[in-house]
């Protein structure tokens, strides 16, 4: 196989592969507070929500005033859990995240101390 024809297969392997998907958190590791939300898109979603920190712009206030307060530094960004690519063409990913979710939630209630959201 040429150089070309491997490239192209590896090009075409990338842009039909699924991106991971699955959990993600934001923890301040200064009070123990976490920011816990799911997304189809892991990479994408981490390095929003970091973007958004270091540019002052994210949307949870609470989370933004910390992050000014303690600084990079005192927070962790983590997959928490990821959900694995299915054969089932019909299967259902958001709910599977929305379901996962729900658990971790169970553990840091929305609104409760211990959460961002």
């Amino acid at each position: 196989m040429s150089d070309r024809a491997r490239q192209k297969e590896l090009k075409l392997a990338y842009k039909l592969a699924h991106p991971p998907m699955g959990l993600f958190a934001i923890r301040n590791l200064a009070t123990g507070r976490v920011f816990v939300d799911r997304s189809r898109n892991l990479t994408g979603s981490l390095n929003r929500h970091r973007m958004e920190l270091q540019r002052g712009v994210h949307r949870n206030r609470d989370l933004m005033a910390d992050w000014r307060t303690y600084g990079e530094a005192q927070f962790a960004f983590e997959v928490i859990e990821r959900v694995a690519e299915r054969t089932e063409p019909d299967f259902d990913y958001d709910a599977a995240l929305d379901d996962c979710l729900a658990i971790w939630r169970e553990g840091v209630p929305p609104g409760s101390p211990g959460s961002y959201t």
